[in-house]
């Protein structure tokens, strides 16, 4: 019978051999572009997920999001999820990565979507958040077969779609449907990127509201008969830069927040729009409505209901003190901030393995953005969930995203000790 160490070395071994299927896996996935919005070529990459998992001796289902409001005929919402058995049903550890990307936007020096590998990186839209922590868990599990290691809990691993607009049709779906449940899951490990040192153990919370302004249309050569929504807009953003966000920027959370500036509550415009379209054939007219979205972080802390109340206070000061200043506010988004319980097995695992692997401890820390580790604690009632994963978080959304090879390596060893460790297989 080989010993322990022994068996660490067959499946680092496995995976050293598998580093260039590993790329090529991870550069093909790339150039599936899987931009959300809308949501293009969701099922042609969950079926080729599904493919590479059948062939790594897991049973696939594919599961579309029904009833989901952006589940449609042209773009619709399928997630993929692919389950290996052991000797026993549990403890069942479930890996889990989002494979929609954000646009890719301006500033490329090179195919967004190519899947270009050069330097010892592979570059594109996706590749650190998240395509290559998909490869990871993938082939985490998959050098424990090939190293001849048989499993003794179980191993499940999903592919879902949406994340990046807040995961509802993708992992809540997934957490909705049971699929994930303390009946059925022990641990959970979503491959975010996470500098491959550090473990990510919850979030801030998230509040994204629209405020609208509305005033009375006008001639523009006589603006005084009016009453400008876009001037009295104006008057709000100009309370809350003043008030607000320095009030914001001295409140910190004792959560590990990383990076350090990401501890304080913030407060960002994401959008604003009003008047007539600027592409628009143009009439003189004064602005009758305007729209601005905002993204409010808030800390553990704080609390939701403060966090609203403190908005809506603003709000009816700014309309007491300005004539004829009309408000409507409107709830988007409301994500509660999670933390990992102390003593998380999943933690003590993956920290036993990077000291293995990488030499030193991880870094627990929490997310400077959410993921959907909020659904795994909050609709499936599984709160031994984190988030670890190859890639260099800064560099997630930006132009010419990469992720370091060596850095896919490393991480999917980790997490291989990990699923060693979290099935009792080890």
């Amino acid at each position: 019978m080989s010993t322990k160490a022994q068996q660490i070395d067959r499946v680092f071994a496995a995976i050293d051999a598998a580093t260039e299927e590993m790329v090529d896996f991870t550069s093909e996935m790339i150039r599936i572009p899987t931009v959300n919005p809308p949501g293009d070529a969701y099922e042609e990459c969950a079926h080729f997920i599904g493919r590479r998992l059948e062939q790594c001796d897991f049973a696939v289902e594919y599961l579309a999001a029904e009833g989901s409001p952006d589940h449609t005929a042209t773009h619709p919402r399928v997630n993929v999820i692919g389950l290996r058995r052991g000797a026993t049903s549990r403890p069942l550890v479930h890996l889990n990565g989002h494979f929609d990307v954000v646009p890719a936007g301006a500033g490329w020096t090179m195919d967004p979507f190519g899947g270009i590998v050069k330097d010892g990186r592979i570059y594109g839209r996706g590749t650190c958040d998240m395509k290559a922590g998909i490869t990871a868990a993938i082939y985490a599990a998959e050098a424990i077969r090939r190293a001849g290691i048989p499993l003794v809990g179980s191993v499940e691993i999903s592919g879902t779609v949406d994340e990046e607009s807040g995961g509802f049709a993708g992992m809540a779906y997934l957490a909705k449907q049971g699929r994930l449940s303390p009946e059925k899951t022990d641990a959970v490990i979503i491959t975010e990127p996470t500098n491959t040192d550090r473990v990510y153990i919850g979030h801030r919370g998230v509040y994204w509201f629209e405020v609208t302004t509305r005033g009375r249309i006008a001639h523009g050569c006589m603006p005084f008969l009016g009453v400008s929504a876009i001037e009295h807009m104006g008057i709000i953003l100009d309370q809350l830069r003043r008030e607000l966000m320095p009030a914001l920027n001295a409140r910190t959370t004792a959560m590990p927040v990383k990076p350090e500036g990401a501890r304080h509550a913030t407060l960002n415009i994401n959008a604003i729009a009003g008047g007539q379209p600027i592409d628009g054939i143009q009439t003189p007219c004064v602005a009758d409505i305007c729209r601005a979205i905002f993204d409010r972080r808030f800390l553990v802390e704080e609390g939701f209901d403060a966090t609203r109340a403190e908005i809506v206070a603003l709000l009816e000061r700014a309309a007491r003190e300005t004539p004829e200043l009309v408000y409507e506010l409107r709830d988007l988004m409301v994500v509660h901030p999670v933390r990992t319980p102390d003593g998380a097995s999943v933690v003590s695992a993956l920290d036993r393995a990077a000291q293995q692997v990488l030499g030193r401890p991880l870094l627990l820390a929490a997310s400077p953005g959410t993921y959907d580790h909020k659904h795994v604690d909050r609709i499936a009632g599984v709160p031994n969930c984190v988030a670890y994963g190859p890639g260099i978080l800064d560099l997630a959304h930006q132009p010419d995203e990469y992720c370091e090879i060596n850095d896919l390596v490393q991480s999917t060893k980790v997490l291989a000790l990990s699923i060693l460790e979290l099935t009792g297989s080890l």
